[in-house]
């Protein structure tokens, strides 16, 4: 598994949890507006941090922390994840995963060996502009939705989030969004931030994608409570 970064400490990550987090390299996705360009495009990939000594910080805070966040890129594309995992609960702490959703075979194997303790899984689009979204040609649905329903019905912590951005995001996609994950117990939508991170501003498009206003994030938040009544506003990403 290709660690590429390591947060030691974070309130933000794990909620409610005092946590570290781990980033991993890839991701099989495209979406522009990503966040943590360097973790997707493998030309700019790093020398990946060494497991050992990753494992060794944990162990040494693991009666400070609180749990162990694993993000990305996409985690579920490691196959060793579940090892890496499993050396992380042998500590007795806590663990969140991160996906897009891509994968819901790993994700239902973790949670049915009690290797996660919580989910947060990105909603990208409305399914009729998921591959535009993604920055794909095409995309099949199927392991998304897949995704969707195991997570709904397993029993795992779980939080849906969308991040809203102009320019690929409306209200109809609010509307088609919300009729997808009607009777989600979390679903968060959060605010686009431009940073250098941004994919679209690694490749050179510093000005494709803008935020909404906070009056516009309210208009799309009220157009998913009437089938997600639980939906809430997070104005930054995390």
């Amino acid at each position: 598994m290709r660690i590429a970064g390591f947060l030691p400490t974070t309130m933000l990550d794990y909620p409610g949890r005092l946590a570290c987090t781990v980033f991993t390299c890839g991701c099989n996705l495209r979406c522009p507006f990503c966040q943590n360009g360097s973790l997707v495009l493998p030309a700019l990939f790093e020398e990946p941090l060494d497991i050992e000594e990753v494992l060794a910080h944990i162990k040494k805070r693991r009666n400070i922390l609180e749990g162990v966040c694993i993000t990305g890129g996409e985690p579920t594309l490691h196959a060793d994840l579940p090892d890496f995992i499993r050396r992380i609960k042998a500590l007795e702490l806590p663990v969140k995963l991160d996906s897009n959703g891509s994968n819901p075979s790993m994700i239902k194997s973790l949670y049915e060996e009690g290797l996660i303790d919580m989910i947060a899984m990105d909603i990208k689009a409305a399914p009729s502009k998921y591959a535009q979204v993604c920055g794909l040609k095409e995309t099949d649905m199927t392991p998304y939705k897949e995704a969707v329903r195991y997570i709904m019905d397993c029993g795992i912590e779980y939080e849906f989030r969308t991040t809203l951005v102009k320019g690929l995001h409306d209200t109809t996609d609010m509307k088609e969004i919300g009729c997808w994950l009607k009777g989600a117990r979390a679903y968060c939508l959060q605010s686009y931030k431009k940073s250098d991170g941004v994919l679209s501003i690694i490749e050179g498009d510093a000005e494709r994608f803008s935020a909404f206003s906070d009056e516009e994030l309210d208009e799309m938040l009220g157009i998913v409570k009437e089938c997600i009544p639980n939906a809430y506003l997070r104005y930054s990403t995390v």
